[in-house]
């Protein structure tokens, strides 16, 4: 029987993991500059932590792994948003954290449906979210700090593409235009849409199935609905962004997947001509609502998302080179009745620091030299039983060919010489 990964799932191979590591890493690093702190949530919830109220999302309705427990129903999470506020709440973090709090998280998600080029089932997302306080200039800031992890791994092709949704008077109001717009053509709409009607129409908007279709690119406008306050806040949105530098395009048909965005939407794209329909590189929005959902006290957040399959294939593309070194310190080659002096000595190399492989099973001279050259050895370490009866051992130094001899006990500090430490 010959078993294989499921549909929209992947094996990172050893050849692979380096990248993902570095990505991982430069990511945190980036985190730590922003003073991001780490949050690490159940990779399934409570269903009722994603499926929240009159969702009209493809997401909650069309994408969700879920399972049953007994009575209880549970959801593998497909993104990190609603865990974190979940969590934000359930340990009171708003009472002993500093307002705002800002969180990030790293890991696999999971969403059923269509596998294409960068988007899969399973999925791995880094995300960053501000809890706890409302500003434009956070907005922007996150909008920055976004665009610093990704230009960090080369990728320079990129725009911003923001909106904004308004607060809930702006929104109601446009809901309103939108039912009693859409309410004559429901025939021409696709089903999915009738849902988004009732629901919330400003998902129409958003399907991809209608998307060149002449109602959508004629539909009321958002901006004609926005009250003067959500005006201002927007508007100081995109004065800090030029104040960072941060070119930006306003696109008034940018509403999100999630139905719980309010004011500042925004994605931020790959302009390169290969990435074709699957150009975001990662997208978020603020949200007024979600922590007083969970019962805690009413703070908007802002946040956005990244899938860190897109941004490696993104980063690829634009030539974005690993930098991991897998070259060995040392290799130790052994011929004859050596014992276990090569695994001691391997041993000692590593509790000093080094990097150090030893040849463990009994092969040629020649083809340990191939397995040492393979590594990039700096050092090779050779021992024989003639050695083992002297106390010594010959170490050959790689870059310049010379080779010497010397006692054992002094093998480490003669590297540490050499290596200047």
């Amino acid at each position: 029987m010959k078993l294989k990964t499921p549909k929209g799932t992947y094996d990172i191979l050893t050849d692979e993991t380096g990248m993902w590591q570095e990505i991982e890493q430069g990511i945190r690093n980036k985190c730590k500059l922003y003073r991001f702190d780490e949050i690490r949530t159940p990779y399934f919830e409570d269903t009722r932590v994603f499926a929240r109220e009159n969702d009209s999302s493809d997401m909650v309705n069309k994408e969700m792994y879920s399972f049953a427990s007994g009575r209880d129903s549970f959801t593998l999470r497909p993104e990190g948003t609603a865990g974190v506020i979940r969590s934000f709440v359930e340990h009171k973090m708003y009472g002993n954290t500093e307002l705002p709090a800002k969180l990030y998280y790293m890991g696999p998600m999971f969403r059923h449906e269509r596998p294409q080029k960068g988007r899969q089932r399973q999925f791995t997302q880094f995300g960053a979210e501000v809890i706890g306080a409302k500003s434009p200039e956070i907005d922007a800031e996150t909008i920055a700090f976004g665009i610093d992890c990704v230009k960090q791994f080369g990728i320079q092709s990129i725009k911003v593409c923001i909106n904004t949704l308004g607060d809930d008077e702006s929104r109601a109001a446009y809901r309103g235009a939108l039912k009693e717009y859409f309410a004559p053509h429901m025939e021409c709409l696709c089903p999915d849409c009738h849902r988004r009607y009732e629901q919330n129409p400003l998902r129409i908007l958003d399907c991809k199935v209608d998307h060149e279709n002449p109602l959508l690119k004629d539909a009321p406008r958002l901006t004609d609905y926005l009250n003067e306050e959500s005006r201002a806040y927007f508007t100081r949105v995109l004065e800090c962004l030029d104040a960072l530098g941060i070119e930006y395009e306003v696109d008034d048909r940018l509403v999100r997947g999630l139905d719980y965005y309010t004011h500042t939407v925004f994605e931020v794209m790959s302009t390169r001509p290969e990435t074709g329909a699957q150009a975001t590189i990662f997208a978020g929005g603020r949200y007024d609502h979600l922590v007083d959902y969970f019962e805690g006290p009413e703070l908007s957040g802002m946040g956005f998302a990244i899938g860190l399959e897109r941004l490696i294939m993104l980063a690829k593309e634009e030539g974005y080179v690993c930098k991991e070194d897998k070259s060995n310190d040392v290799y130790v080659i052994s011929l004859g009745n050596t014992g276990t002096k090569p695994l001691e000595i391997a041993q000692a190399f590593r509790s000093a620091g080094y990097v150090a492989e030893a040849n463990l099973n009994p092969r040629s001279l020649k083809a340990q030299f191939k397995s040492a050259d393979r590594c990039n050895a700096k050092y090779i370490v050779i021992l024989g039983e003639d050695e083992i009866a002297n106390g010594t051992v010959n170490v050959k130094r790689t870059s310049d060919r010379t080779q010497e001899t010397v006692r054992m006990e002094d093998l480490v500090q003669t590297i540490n010489e050499w290596e200047g430490k």
